[in-house]
């Protein structure tokens, strides 16, 4: 059994970053307010207003 699953293990990364390993968004960071909040809005409002651009030069 254990020949069966080693190479399932050799496959496994030592260095990757897990789930449990990252912290949660800090709010209080403005750098996280600017990546996770404006940048996401911005780039909702930047689509609509090509979409809009795109519809009236057809």
């Amino acid at each position: 059994m254990q020949n069966l699953l080693r190479p399932i293990f050799i496959q496994t990364p030592t260095a990757a970053p897990t789930p449990g390993s990252s912290s949660p968004i800090d709010f209080n960071s403005t750098f996280d307010i600017i990546v996770f909040i404006v940048l996401p809005i911005l780039m909702i409002v930047f689509y609509f207003i090509w979409k809009q651009q795109k519809n009236n030069k057809l």
